[in-house]
């Protein structure tokens, strides 16, 4: 997800949620504004991709659902976007929505770091079901991981590590979520697991 841009103030969740039935682009919603989503990388979309995909294999044969990107996270007056939720506990009658998220996973960048690190952080927390929240960063290899069980602090996974998914029991190498990125950091990797030694300019 990229960091939404205002587009219109004062408009009413009813309104809000019938205009996004129709809309063609995205618009997450806090407070009676209303944010347009501008599009994605194709590394943001790898990341999205292949977590999804890991996940979705996880939970064959089980009740957990895996969505990216289109399905929105209610929390009171707000309305998110992320760009993977697992839900376990699928009670929600809203084809559209979701309010019981298990985890919460958003892709970072330059232009939406600080959005989802502080303002999405705060209000994912406040969700009772949400056990984990993962900020994934594109344009270098980190994987940033807060639990609910560890008062949301954060714990960060580089290259060589494996990050554990502890409410939905996944543990993937970081080198795996990030295979197919293409970034400073993982052009490194390559080299160096290549026997490629890098030369620097």
């Amino acid at each position: 997800m990229t960091l939404p841009n205002h587009e219109t103030d004062g408009i009413s969740e009813q309104d809000y949620l019938e205009g996004e039935k129709v809309s063609m682009i995205k618009h997450e919603y806090i407070d009676g504004e209303v944010y347009a989503m501008a599009g994605s990388s194709k590394n943001h979309q790898r990341l999205v991709t292949m977590l999804s995909r890991q996940l979705c294999e996880h939970f064959d044969n089980t009740p957990c659902e895996v969505f990216s990107s289109d399905i929105k996270v209610h929390i009171g007056s707000k309305y998110f976007y992320p760009d993977v939720v697992v839900v376990c506990d699928n009670d929600d009658n809203d084809p559209y929505c979701t309010e019981s998220p298990r985890i919460i996973i958003e892709i970072l960048s330059s232009s939406t770091r600080k959005h989802d690190r502080t303002l999405k952080r705060y209000i994912y927390q406040t969700i009772p079901s949400l056990e984990e929240y993962a900020l994934i960063e594109q344009d270098f290899v980190q994987v940033e991981l807060c639990r609910k069980s560890e008062n949301w602090m954060p714990a960060f996974y580089f290259l060589d590590d494996d990050v554990t998914f502890a409410s939905v029991g996944l543990t993937l190498p970081v080198a795996e979520i990030y295979q197919r990125v293409e970034n400073d950091d993982m052009q490194a990797f390559r080299a160096a697991h290549q026997g490629i030694k890098e030369v620097s300019p």
